[in-house]
């Protein structure tokens, strides 16, 4: 895992802006922390760093194949890379080191473009082909891995993250009313960056440059097709599946662990790498976050039954993993510096609040120990575990269905100060974007009503809600140097499961029943049993109290995050009785703090 710039343009000598390019590299150190090199050529120049997990000695880059006519720079892993290096050995090519990134770029030499079509993993590239004055810029068909680019008069600046193209001076750190949508719409809106003049590379999609311009090309996306397996096939298939993905995703050259909650998909994950480590002799390392007290005095919610701790026990013990709980107490997680890491790592204030504190406090933790994790991202997505997935009301709203399920259109745009509502107008910014999403969602002859609209659902989830997750989860866990995959997103299984009839998908009367039929086999009776249950957010007054404090100070400071805020609104919420701070004031308090830290790091220029 890694991170990657760079800058192509047909008018300047890059040779002599080597040191902005290094600029735009140095801003993801925390991404690659064991090393970092450029490669510049008179038009193109590739900035690379570098998280060693294959082949520690022979995976630098930026790599160069013909005689230093093309160059990679990679980030990510091709889970299946020994099988394509096997192959492309057959076809006359020849490798120097053991290193996925080389696969990959041989890869290209061989087959084109049509690489990606090749790979299996999560991987985010840039190659640069002198031969035809070619960039080519490709992301894995989820978007686990994040690639931006940046189109200027004369080329293109790209990055892994925002950070990197902001670092150049061709960029301005503009927002827009399309990128405020973008931050308190809560829908992610395919190939948009909230930076204006910034696009996102798409997931499945390889965008090309050369003297002709900019032009993007799919080669992948979710297709209707018929599902012939009956349930008990469908069952092992989904295992078969499961079993071969996290085999994969375990290969490794450094240590590692997986994320563990209790709750169904993380708990599939450690039972499942248990298995597969324990053929070699070695035992599953495991970690989850709590909070202090948090199983002692907790109280179920609408979103939360149950707490995490006791089923994480019982994972633990039957597995036999080497676990370790992360606890995290209200002032570790409130601490201004954890908040402004956070935010840092985003580029933009578009978090879950302690949910985004606590997850990287979680990786920074679990870093000391291990280099690469393996988590439970995305099994709700696949499978329908939401709660929203399985409400009538729900599934018959006319918008995005984790904004019926908070009865709330935008989730948080009231806090707005009124003319920045008004001149946002964020409900129509959701319905168009909901009517353009619908208008993507492929479908099979003759599906009734029930199983057409649970496509759709599926696929908002898979397409919009599950890019929200997939890029706080690589912020986070890159922000610590953390390597964490997600075998839920692998794309046989995606596929296959969007596929499976809803009528399967809950064959048990219950959400996710492929999943939970397909490892129940692996899994304590407690956990089987387990209804859905969300990532932790603490319960503790004292939390919400501290922020209270910190709205306060901003009032006082007169922070310009200020001025896009419902004023009245947050001078309500910082005269609540700390005891009694309900989750509006809360929400509140969380957004104005994330604001104004990235004022206080971007300076952005808002034009409305």
């Amino acid at each position: 895992m890694c991170g990657i710039s760079g800058w192509i343009d047909f008018q300047r000598n890059l040779t002599e802006h080597r040191s902005t390019v290094d600029a735009m590299c140095d801003t993801m150190t925390c991404r690659g922390p064991d090393a970092g090199d450029t490669w510049v050529s008179r038009h193109a120049a590739l900035g690379h760093r570098r998280l060693a997990i294959i082949d520690l000695p022979g995976g630098a880059q930026p790599m160069e194949a013909e005689s230093g006519q093309v160059a990679i720079v990679y980030s990510g892993e091709a889970y299946n890379f020994t099988e394509l290096r096997d192959e492309l050995r057959r076809r006359g090519h020849r490798f120097d080191t053991d290193s996925d990134t080389e696969v990959v770029l041989h890869g290209y030499l061989e087959w084109g473009a049509q690489v990606a079509e090749h790979l299996n993993g999560m991987f985010a590239f840039a190659i640069w082909d002198s031969r035809e004055e070619k960039l080519l810029l490709i992301r894995d068909r989820m978007g686990i891995k994040p690639l931006y680019y940046y189109p200027t008069e004369h080329g293109v600046l790209f990055g892994s993250e925002p950070k990197a193209i902001l670092a150049n001076p061709l960029a301005d750190k503009v927002v827009d009313a399309d990128g405020m949508r973008e931050l308190f719409g809560m829908v992610k809106t395919p190939g948009q960056a909230v930076w204006a003049g910034m696009r996102e590379v798409e997931p499945g999609t390889v965008v090309t440059l050369d003297r002709k311009g900019l032009r993007e090309q799919t080669y992948w996306k979710l297709q209707a097709t018929e599902h012939t397996d009956d349930q008990q096939a469908s069952v092992a298939h989904v295992r078969e599946l499961m079993d071969d993905i996290v085999q994969r995703q375990l290969v490794s050259d450094v240590p590692r662990c997986v994320l563990l909650s209790g709750g169904l998909d993380s708990s599939a994950i450690t039972a499942l790498s248990g298995l597969h480590l324990a053929k070699s002799g070695e035992q599953v390392r495991s970690f989850a976050v709590d909070f202090l007290g948090q199983t002692e005095n907790f109280v179920p919610d609408p979103m939360r039954a149950t707490p995490d701790g006791p089923y994480v026990r019982d994972v633990a013990e039957h597995v036999g993993s080497q676990h370790q709980d992360i606890v995290l107490d209200p002032d570790t997680l409130a601490d201004p510096e954890v908040r402004r890491a956070t935010v840092q790592a985003r580029d933009f204030p578009m978090g879950l609040g302690d949910m985004d504190q606590s997850l990287y406090l979680l990786f920074k933790a679990i870093r000391q120990h291990s280099t690469v994790a393996l988590s439970g991202e995305s099994a709700d997505e696949v499978f329908g575990g939401y709660k929203w997935f399985h409400d009538p009301d729900v599934r018959a709203a006319d918008t995005f269905p984790w904004l019926a399920a908070v009865q709330s259109q935008g989730a948080g745009f009231d806090m707005l100060d009124p003319g920045v509502a008004a001149a946002l107008d964020i409900p129509s910014f959701i319905a168009d974007g909901y009517r353009t999403a619908l208008g993507e969602v492929p479908a099979l002859d003759g599906e009734s009503d029930l199983e057409r609209r649970m496509r759709e659902i599926c696929y908002l989830h898979l397409t919009r809600f599950v890019r929200i997750l997939l890029d706080r989860k690589d912020r986070m866990s890159m922000a610590v140097g953390l390597e964490v995959r997600v075998p839920f997103c692998d794309h046989r299984l995606v596929e296959y499961v969007f596929n499976t009839p809803w009528s399967l998908k809950t064959f048990d009367g219950r959400e996710k029943s492929l999943l939970r039929h397909a490892t129940a086999d692996t899994l304590p009776q407690s956990v089987v049993e387990r209804v859905k249950s969300p990532y932790p957010s603490t319960q503790d007054p004292k939390y919400a109290a501290v922020l209270q404090r910190q709205v306060r100070d901003l009032v006082k400071a007169d922070s310009p995050a200020l001025s896009l805020l419902n004023e009245k609104w947050i001078a309500e919420a910082i005269e609540q009785d700390p005891a009694n701070i309900d989750m509006a004031a809360r929400y509140t308090f969380e957004r104005a703090l994330d604001l104004s830290v990235w004022f206080d790091i971007h300076n952005p220029t808002v034009k409305l």
